[in-house]
C-alpha cells in the first residue's frame, strides 16, 4: 500500500510542476509589459449599491484620469443610502459623467447583471472598462494602460485587481495571496491561449463582445458572475489580452474579518461551478493536487517510507513553486507575500476545503 501511495505522490508532484512551470511560468517568466497609448474612446463603468462611503472617495480618482477621451458611467442599483445623491452631485461637477438610475425590477430584483446591462447600453463608447465601486486605480494612467492592450483582434483585456496591505495582519496576507494565486492562474491560462475568467475589479472589453454572447442572458439567473462567467463564455485565444503593467492595477479595501472574507469566497467558488466543463476539470485537478501534496507525504513520512525520496520531492516542488510565485509577485507588486510562502498556502488549502464543505450544505448570499 505504501509503495502505491508513493507512486501516487510522485504523480501529484509531477502534476503540480506541470501547472507551475508549464502553465503558470508563462506569466511568471514573461517580460515586463510596456504601455503604448492608443487613441480609443473609452467608457468607464461603475455599478454601485449602497456604497456611499467608497464612491465619495474613489469616483474623483476616476474622473481625474490622464486620458484624452473617456466618460464615466455611474450606475446606481436602487441604493437605499446616499449613493444616488453623491452620484448626482458628481454628474453636476464632472461633464463626462453619465448617470444611470436603476429602479427595483420584480423580474431582476437585486441582480447586478441587470443594472450593468442598462449601464452598458447607456455607454456612448465602444470600448468599456469596468471596476467596482470599492476600487480605485493605482495611477492616473490606468485607462491608458488598460486600453493600450486593445488591438483589432484583442477585444477583451484582463487586468489585476489587488487589495490594500494591512500591516501585521495574517488575514490580509492570506487574502492577498489568494488574490495573487488567482491572478497568476487566469493570466497564465490566457497567455497559454485558454482564458477562462477575469475580475470585475479590473476588466475591459469591446461592447460588441457583450452583444455577441447576448450579454449576461445565458447566466442571468446566477446572481454573481458578471465578470468571470462573462469571460468564461466570451473569451478566446484570439480575442483576449492581459494587462499587468503596474499602472494598470486597481486596489480594493480587503475584508478585515475572517467570516466576511469566507462569505465573499463562498460566492466566488459557487460561481466557478458554472464554468465550462474543461475549466472546472483543470481547476479541480489543480486544487486536488495541492491537497494531496499535503496529505500523502504526511502518510509516507509517518512510516518513514522512502523518506529521503519523499523529502526530495517536497523540496523540488516547493523550490519550483516559490520561484514562480516570487517572479509573479514581483510583477504584481506583492513581493512581501513570497516570504510567507508556504505558510499562507497551507492555510489557504484548508480554507478552501472548509468553503467546499460549507457550499455543499448551504448556498452563499449574493449581491447586496
Amino acid at each position: 500500500m505504501l509503495i502505491i501511495i508513493l507512486y501516487f505522490f510522485i504523480v501529484v508532484v509531477a502534476i503540480q510542476l506541470s501547472y507551475y512551470l508549464g502553465v503558470f511560468g508563462k506569466f511568471s517568466f514573461a517580460k515586463a509589459q510596456k504601455t503604448t497609448p492608443k487613441r480609443l474612446s473609452v467608457s468607464v463603468i461603475v455599478c454601485a449599491k449602497n456604497e456611499e462611503e467608497n464612491v465619495v472617495n474613489f469616483i474623483p480618482l476616476l474622473a481625474e484620469q490622464n486620458y484624452p477621451d473617456f466618460e464615466i458611467v455611474l450606475i446606481d442599483d436602487a441604493s437605499s443610502d446616499g449613493t444616488l445623491d453623491i452620484f448626482e452631485d458628481f454628474e453636476k461637477q464632472y461633464p463626462n459623467i453619465r448617470l444611470v438610475k436603476v429602479q427595483n425590477n420584480e423580474a431582476f430584483w437585486g441582480n447586478k447583471k441587470y443594472a450593468l446591462t442598462l449601464g452598458i447600453k447607456a455607454a456612448k463608447n465602444d470600448y468599456l472598462l469596468f471596476t467596482d465601486a470599492d476600487c480605485y486605480p493605482t495611477s492616473k494612467e490606468w485607462i491608458t494602460a488598460m486600453s493600450s492592450q486593445f488591438t483589432m483582434q484583442k477585444t477583451i483585456v484582463l487586468g489585476y485587481g489587488g487589495y490594500e496591505k494591512i500591516a501585521n495582519s495574517f488575514l490580509n496576507k492570506l487574502i492577498r495571496f489568494e488574490t495573487l494565486l488567482t491572478a497568476i492562474q487566469y493570466f497564465s491560462w490566457a497567455k497559454a491561449g485558454h482564458p477562462y475568467m477575469g475580475v470585475g475589479r479590473n476588466l475591459a472589453y469591446k461592447k460588441d463582445e457583450f452583444f455577441n454572447v447576448n450579454g449576461f442572458i445565458n447566466h442571468i439567473q446566477i446572481r454573481s458572475g458578471d465578470d468571470d462567467l462573462f469571460v468564461n463564455e466570451a473569451a478566446t485565444a484570439k480575442n483576449t489580452a492581459i494587462a499587468y503593467a503596474p499602472e494598470s492595477f486597481t486596489y480594493s479595501k480587503p475584508k478585515t474579518k475572517y467570516r466576511d472574507w469566507i462569505t465573499q469566497k463562498r460566492r466566488h467558488v459557487a460561481t466557478a461551478n458554472h464554468y465550462n466543463t474543461l475549466d472546472k476539470l483543470q481547476l479541480g485537478l489543480f486544487y486536488c493536487s495541492q491537497l494531496l501534496f499535503v496529505i500523502l507525504p504526511i502518510i509516507l513520512l509517518s512510516f518513514q517510507f522512502r523518506w529521503i525520496l519523499v523529502l526530495s520531492l517536497i523540496a523540488v516542488r516547493y523550490i519550483a513553486v516559490w520561484i514562480v510565485i516570487g517572479f509573479s509577485a514581483g510583477k504584481l507588486k506583492e513581493k512581501d507575500l513570497k516570504y510567507w510562502f508556504p505558510i499562507v498556502e497551507l492555510v489557504l488549502i484548508f480554507t478552501q476545503i472548509n468553503i467546499f464543505i460549507l457550499n455543499t450544505f448551504s448556498k452563499p448570499v449574493h449581491w447586496k
